[in-house]
């Protein structure tokens, strides 16, 4: 049997956990969009693109700080990362504004923004991701 080095296992369970969130984020995406367009509030990215934006960056966070907390992460790396979901949209609403961009593109343009911004914050404190519970 093949062990792993000591060194790699950080970066794997590092590497992991940036999967993890992500999955999360999703479900938090998903679960809570279904639970509010149940309880009527269906925002459409064509209608109502600000405010779909904010509800759906707001149901991905959820979905990251219940991991984050469960994998024993302080509140402030929890809101540094569920930051990340809201970040992206700070350069795009005046594009949307200014009809530079429209709502679907605004959706697109932020949830490709987010990975990035949320490994960044991740090796930005690597201490902390690399020594998270497993």
């Amino acid at each position: 049997m093949t062990q792993i080095a000591p060194t790699r296992r950080p970066w794997l369970r590092f590497t992991w956990h940036y999967i993890e969130m992500i999955i999360a984020m999703f479900v938090g995406m998903g679960v809570l969009g279904v639970l509010f367009a149940v309880a009527g509030l269906d925002l459409s990215f064509e209608r109502d693109p600000e405010l779909a934006y904010l509800l759906m960056a707001f149901n991905m966070s959820v979905g990251m700080a219940v991991i984050m907390r469960f994998r024993r992460h302080g509140w402030p790396a929890t809101l540094e990362m569920c930051g990340a979901m809201f970040a992206p949209v700070l350069p795009l609403f005046p594009l949307l504004w200014l009809n530079v961009i429209d709502g679907e593109t605004v959706m697109l343009v932020a949830h490709v923004a987010m990975f990035p911004l949320m490994l960044g914050i991740m090796f930005w404190r690597r201490t902390e991701y690399l020594g998270c519970a497993a």
